[in-house]
């Protein structure tokens, strides 16, 4: 997806270092969010998508990431899937479902930054805040429990350093903003580094299929079922380029099986707009 832009030159793009933004202008730029917002109309993963005749969802742990991700609020079922700028994306054919979550004001939040915000939002919401760190193309640490102190992460070439400077803030709002550093300066290739190899193991929702590249692409395993004779179904998720709405992706290759695939059905993973070798499948350390 979007190639991660050497420090270089995503230094120069940013208008202002965040280490340099004063507090007024740290609200301004925030990623608009509405954390997951509840609506009559909107229902939750496992409330819409029933498993395919012949399996049943696998059993998760309550309060896991797995838990999280199959209890995922939905818009109503008519949404549309639309970019950071509000317009909606030209193909509609892609999606099943939206996820009710924000996608920002600027065209971040693609695809691997999708999977880093489902992961940090559900680490958030359960007192987690501690393990929130992802890292820059360039190796860089990005923790979230440094700048919640009030540290903010300067660039200067193609160094990253933390510096001083802001106020303590836990808050979601200002968690958006990390994000959005995040998201300038990591991509597929980071992340695809970050996780490890999963091909070998047993499917479980949180797996991510990942490429890693310029570009290259990422998509979350939002929810599994288990077959009766023992063959795995499986939910995938993706944002896309431009930065948009997340959202679980039909089946096009299987119209049968609606937004469900099944673990090595084909020789290869085909999705909508990408295609996936089975090895390409990680998880979480």
């Amino acid at each position: 997806m979007r190639s991660p832009l050497p420090i270089t030159v995503a230094f120069v793009a940013l208008s202002l270092c965040a280490a340099c933004q004063t507090p007024a202008q740290q609200r301004a730029d925030t990623l608009h969010d509405a954390h997951l917002v509840a609506n009559d109309s909107s229902s939750t993963v496992a409330m819409r998508f029933a498993p395919p005749d012949g399996f049943s969802r696998a059993a998760v742990p309550d309060g896991g990431f797995e838990h999280y991700l199959r209890n995922l609020p939905l818009k109503p079922r008519t949404a549309a899937v639309h970019l950071f700028n509000g317009s909606s994306k030209i193909r509609q054919d892609v999606h099943a479902a939206v996820i009710d979550m924000s996608v920002g004001p600027t065209d971040l939040q693609q695809c691997a930054d999708a999977v880093m915000r489902l992961r940090a939002e559900f680490l958030f919401a359960n007192g987690r805040q501690d393990d929130i760190a992802f890292n820059f193309t360039s190796g860089f640490k990005a923790e979230w429990g440094r700048w919640r102190k009030g540290e903010r992460i300067a660039v200067e070439g193609n160094a990253c350093r933390w510096v001083p400077g802001s106020t303590v803030d836990a808050s979601h709002a200002q968690l958006l903003h990390y994000l959005g550093r995040v998201f300038t300066y990591a991509g597929t290739l980071s992340l695809s580094k970050e996780l490890r190899d999963a091909a070998t193991s047993p499917l479980r929702p949180g797996d991510v299929f990942i490429q890693g590249g310029s570009p290259g692409h990422a998509m979350l395993v939002i929810d599994v079922a288990e077959g009766s004779d023992g063959r795995m179904a499986f939910l995938l998720a993706q944002s896309y380029m431009p930065a948009q709405d997340i959202h679980l992706v039909k089946n096009s290759r299987h119209p049968e099986l609606g937004a469900w695939f099944i673990l090595n059905g084909d020789d290869r993973l085909y999705t909508p707009e990408w295609t996936f070798a089975w090895s390409d499948r990680k998880n979480w350390p």
